[in-house]
């Protein structure tokens, strides 16, 4: 599923219908008592930030979403069945949380309380309009400091229906949306044939919220894990981890404007040949660390590279179903060379890659905002991303992942307001796909097209090396 925004998602003309849940459903929630299962420390965080930035006077939309096709004539009936029947297999869609004080407090309803209202919104003409609609549609449906947080629409034409789906980050995560598709798909045929399909119902990301939550807060500032990120910290200057190249940024200025790159990095054979030459290394992922940190030691002169990279915190397969937001950070540092020096060899920071990939990959399980808690360091939060990532995700083993193309299915992340740079690849059937989120000034604008064309220069040196095709 290639990651873009809903600009880049091939919205097209039709009649949009909408889904939110019912109004009888909201009372409820409002009506419910506490659910003692506490927030994620990155629930929490991500919300509280929201809540930081809102008050200083900026909206910032953190949604994230899917697009995908049905073919043929649609039954909205049907659909409509099969939107309930998925929402009601995840917990979390159903819990929210309010403030009592500066306290966040969980409530979560009951299945039977939960229904969908439909809403036929109109004919559009214009894809442009159209698409403009769903993204303030979405911006406001799918806002972190309401609930409900989340929407489902449509657009009906006579050979096809578009299905979109949009949620605040706080319920979800790449792989959550990477298995939506496959999971609509069969529920709608299954209605459409008559067929009785009543999945069970997927592990709780509540309940993971509590547990983690649990073993989180049983640490003290002397966890080895607590002291390494006070060492990865001081290194960077006592703050965490921004894209280490010129960006523009004026340090005085307003939160900048993002822009969205996405684009294929390789294609499918480029891509077997790079993973083949970096497997005995860990793989793709030691292999765009190390690619990375080149370019931005060729392009911005700095000795050594840092950037947290996220990892899934699915650790049981229990939980490989279930919608949520299953991340969490460890820091990676790949020393290089110098500014005035030659850069070392592919082959020397690929080693050096994989290195800290396994000294600190484990640390990832410990949430960041719970370890900068117990830092006591102030990291108060003037923008949504309180550092830069590069997250690299192989989704070829993702049901119905073949189809996507056909499918036209997309992972859709919400650009608005910034000062970081956030990267994701994604390994895909038809090879590596890059995007990143990156401060819209001139400077960024081309600094991150030169790095783009400087990684994929690397990948594609290293796969087409005799070497690469021997592994």
């Amino acid at each position: 599923m290639r990651m873009t925004d809903i600009q880049g998602c091939e919205v097209r003309p039709g009649r949009l219908v909408e889904w939110t849940l019912h109004r009888t459903t909201i009372d409820a929630a409002w009506s419910s008592p506490d659910d003692a299962r506490p927030p994620a420390y990155v629930q929490e965080s991500h919300i509280r930030t929201a809540r930081t930035v809102r008050q200083d006077g900026l909206f910032v939309p953190t949604w994230l979403g899917t697009a995908f096709d049905l073919p043929g004539p649609v039954d909205l009936d049907v659909l409509q069945g099969a939107l309930h029947a998925w929402t009601l297999r995840h917990e979390t869609l159903r819990s929210g949380f309010r403030w009592a004080g500066e306290q966040m407090r969980r409530f979560t309803l009951d299945a039977g309380a939960v229904a969908l209202h439909r809403e036929d919104v109109g004919d559009f003409s214009d894809a442009a309009v159209l698409t403009r609609y769903l993204q303030d549609r979405f911006d406001v449906a799918a806002d972190a400091l309401t609930w409900p947080n989340f929407i489902f629409a449509a657009v009906v034409r006579d050979d096809g229906t578009s299905v979109y789906m949009a949620f605040d980050h706080s319920n979800v995560d790449a792989h959550s949306i990477y298995r939506i598709p496959a999971e609509i798909h069969e529920l709608y045929a299954a209605g459409l044939e008559g067929r009785s399909l009543a999945p069970a119902p997927a592990a709780s990301y509540v309940d993971f919220c509590a547990a983690e939550r649990d073993d989180a807060d049983r640490i003290g500032g002397t966890h080895e894990t607590v002291e390494r990120w006070r060492e990865f910290i001081a290194r960077c200057d006592g703050k965490l981890p921004n894209f280490p190249v010129d960006l523009g940024l004026d340090p005085e200025g307003p939160l900048p404007t993002q822009r969205l790159m996405h684009e294929m990095l390789v294609d499918a054979a480029d891509a077997a040949a790079f993973e083949a030459y970096c497997r005995p290394y860990g793989g793709t992922l030691a292999g765009v660390l190390a690619a990375l940190g080149l370019v931005v030691h060729e392009v911005g002169g700095r000795p050594v590279y840092r950037t947290v990279v996220p990892f899934h915190t699915r650790v049981k397969s229990h939980w490989s179903d279930s919608v949520g937001w299953y991340v969490g950070g460890a820091p990676v540092e790949i020393p290089l060379a110098p500014a005035a020096a030659p850069a070392p060899g592919f082959d020397r920071v690929l080693e050096t890659a994989r290195a800290t990939l396994r000294e600190n990959r484990a640390l990832s399980r410990m949430p960041i905002a719970r370890v900068l808690r117990l830092l006591g360091a102030d990291f108060r939060p003037t923008s949504p991303d309180l550092y830069s990532i590069v997250s690299f995700a192989d989704a070829r083993g993702v049901p119905g992942s073949e189809q996507w193309q056909d499918l036209k299915a997309y992972g859709l992340i919400r650009v608005s307001y910034g000062d970081q740079v956030c990267v994701w690849i994604t390994r895909l059937h038809e090879g590596l796909q890059f995007a990143c989120r990156y401060p819209h000034t001139d400077v960024a604008s081309r600094t991150m097209r030169l790095c783009v064309e400087r990684l994929r220069e690397h990948v594609v040196s290293v796969a087409r090396q005799k070497e690469a095709v021997r592994v």
